[in-house]
């Protein structure tokens, strides 16, 4: 049969009562083999989970059973007169990729549509088999599919393991779940809903966003400020995955009706959002926005939106650029960072770079952003080089001084590099790495993915250490790190260290100008990353990871110490600004029983699961604070929500990080 992509199907094996050799009387069976296969496909439009009833479930527990266990139980009912000796779960999974040849499709739409038809009947490349299913019966399967034995995947336990979310969203257990939490708002664009006001405030400094501790809400409400704005001219914009219900693109054809220019680069090559993409991208064309689909043979992966507005002065331009995408979704669930920038040069370069998108012609040159394909590995390779030779230096002028009996009291700081992103694969990145550490440059990777770099490595990579987190939420932020002579350079963006996003995509890698924000993407991103002693792996020598050895120290986990330290400032902000309202309606005092019972609850290695009790106080709660935090923490909390005065000790606690809470470059 055909199969669907993925479906979930049962196998049956079905014996003819008293027929052996011949298989209903209708197909002789040359291999004398006296059974035959059924198959049932389990229907995606029923619950995958069924909730036993309560009469039939032991006391005070609920039960539930999979649907294909219910059809599995039952299935000789749809074969009558055969005998069903053993039922198997399995899985298809068929080759989803989109064969495009771009230069040849007249319409790149309706070409794409007609390839996603053809995806559901891609060739076989994975067969899933319940684990314990007659051997017979999988080799047929193999054989059926043209699949070898190394395509076979045995499953011990559900085949699709994505269908137990049912019972997180239908049980109603917040000891089970992660603490509610609240994404807070920049104190500078809080309660702001006047474009003037809103566009003012970039204006007089660029503004850093880190999702999901900080809302996604001030990037939604830059384009819909600007759809209604008479001042905006033109707003352009690069949608690589969104949500089904996207306030953005809602926003993109609301600007279009009011007569705006509207641009929106809508890449319908995002696998598995191609859909999604190409629905957005119709709906925005009967709207008036002119959408476009990029380059020729490139998927544009960039995070990019721009804004020109005429102004009192003349014309500006305004940009938003991100490491995640444009999706109010994913945002409460990624890790991201954006910028809402003003800058004149950042504003010239996003101009260009639509101008290259959307129209004919060569690749301009930038001035401050990096941009793939067009150089941007070497962009990197370049300032890993130079911390190199820089490295090398010191040695050498080190090695010089001891000969002359001048030895330094204290040696320079290393050069150092600090890289965080989803994976590493690129082999001349890699190579360059391996030099900057025989060289003596300290480099600390933070990959949640893929690694094809060997850290510690004698000889090659003594000086590189790799971790990754893999935590309540997905680490998806691409942050650069380098630092050395007394120059610090921090670079974000689309881009992973993979040769697909320095040959194959467009991607644009941004710097942070700012100082103040610089210092604290170092040391709220990247050093506290390098902290982490609870949701963190470091990768060994062999390609294998393992658990950061916390020895003594205290438990710290990068994740659940953002929410709280937001849900700090937050409160804090809303202290100054007198609007206590909200955070008070929140807010209950709570005493020493309440903090042993934190501390006491504290899971060893995994966190501690939300109580369905306050979001502040359980994001305080999964913070796994250290003692002397929580009991300040506490008489703040028992201040504000009792109107008293917040002690001097919290203010402190709040304004200024701990020595031995962060450490330095």
């Amino acid at each position: 049969p055909q199969l669907a992509n993925k479906s979930l199907n049962l196998v049956a094996e079905m014996h003819v009562p008293d027929r052996p050799g011949e298989i209903d009387g209708l197909m002789p069976d040359e291999s004398h083999v006296d059974f035959r296969l059924g198959v049932v496909q389990v229907p995606r439009i029923l619950p995958r989970l069924i909730a036993v009833p309560a009469e039939f479930a032991p006391k005070n527990r609920k039960i539930y059973v999979f649907l294909s266990s219910l059809i599995s139980a039952f299935i000789g009912q749809l074969f009558p007169g055969l005998e069903v000796r053993g039922c198997y779960a399995f899985r298809l999974t068929r080759n989803s990729e989109l064969f495009l040849d771009e230069d040849e499709a007249d319409n790149l739409l309706e070409a794409m549509q007609e390839q996603l038809a053809r995806r559901r009947k891609g060739d076989a490349v994975r067969l899933e088999v319940q684990r314990g299913a007659d051997p017979a019966i999988i080799s047929l399967l193999l054989e059926t599919f043209e699949l070898e034995p190394l395509d076979l995947y045995e499953v011990d336990g559900p085949i699709n393991l994505t269908r137990l979310m049912a019972i997180y969203s239908a049980e109603n257990r917040a000891d089970l779940k992660d603490a509610p939490f609240n994404s807070q708002i920049p104190p500078q664009l809080k309660g702001v809903d006047s474009p003037d006001v809103f566009f003012s405030e970039i204006r007089a400094g660029d503004i850093l966003l880190h999702h999901p501790y900080q809302s996604f809400r001030p990037v939604t409400k830059f384009i819909q400020l600007a759809s209604e704005d008479p001042q905006v001219l033109a707003i352009k914009i690069t949608l690589y995955r969104t949500s089904k219900d996207s306030p953005i693109v809602r926003a993109l054809m609301r600007a279009a009706q009011n007569g705006k220019q509207v641009t929106a680069m809508v890449e319908l090559k995002a696998r598995f959002d191609e859909e999604n993409n190409i629905a957005w991208a119709k709906a925005m064309e009967e709207e008036g926005v002119h959408v476009v689909y990029g380059l020729v043979g490139l998927k544009t992966h960039s995070k990019l939106a721009f804004v020109v507005r005429r102004e009192e002065d003349g014309i500006r331009r305004y940009v938003h650029l991100g490491t995640g995408n444009y999706n109010e979704v994913t945002a409460r669930i990624y890790t991201d960072v954006g910028l809402l920038t003003a800058n004149p040069e950042i504003g010239e370069d996003a101009g260009k770079i639509f101008n290259l998108l959307t129209g004919m012609s060569q690749y301009p040159g930038l001035s401050r952003l990096l941009m793939a394909p067009f150089g941007l590995d070497q962009g990197f390779i370049k300032r890993i080089e130079r911390l190199t030779a820089m490295a090398k230096k010191q040695k050498r002028a080190l090695a010089q001084a001891n000969g002359n009996g001048h030895a330094p009291e204290t040696a320079p700081a290393p050069p150092r590099i600090i890289a965080k992103m989803n994976a590493l694969l690129d082999p001349g990145v890699i190579k360059a790495l391996y030099r900057a550490s025989q060289a003596g440059v300290q480099v600390d990777l933070i990959v949640r993915g893929m690694c094809a770099l060997r850290p510690g490595v004698p000889g090659l990579s003594d000086n590189i250490r790799v971790r990754s987190i893999i935590g309540r939420f997905l680490e998806h932020s691409r942050v650069y790190y380098f630092a050395g002579g007394g120059d610090e350079e921090i670079l974000c963006g689309s881009a992973d260290w993979m040769p697909r996003n320095f040959y194959r995509r467009v991607e644009i890698i941004f710097p942070l100008l700012d100082p103040v924000i610089r210092e604290r993407v170092k040391r709220e991103l990247l050093l506290a990353s390098l902290e982490d002693n609870t949701k963190a792996r470091e990768l060994l020598p062999d390609g294998t990871h393992r658990r950061v050895l916390r020895g003594g120290e205290v438990p710290y986990d990068l994740q659940a110490s953002l929410l709280e330290s937001f849900a700090i400032e937050g409160i804090k902000n809303a202290a100054e600004s007198g609007d206590l309202s909200s955070s008070k309606a929140r807010l209950k005092p709570i005493g020493k029983a309440t903090v042993r019972k934190m501390n006491s609850a504290v899971a060893p290695v995994d966190g501690l699961p939300g109580t369905g009790a306050d979001p502040v106080l359980q994001s305080m709660q999964q913070s796994l604070l250290q003692p002397r935090r929580v009991e300040r923490i506490e008489a703040g909390m028992n201040a504000l929500a009792t109107d008293s005065p917040i002690p001097e000790e919290v203010s402190e606690e709040i304004e200024e990080p701990q020595e031995d809470e962060t450490s330095e470059i």
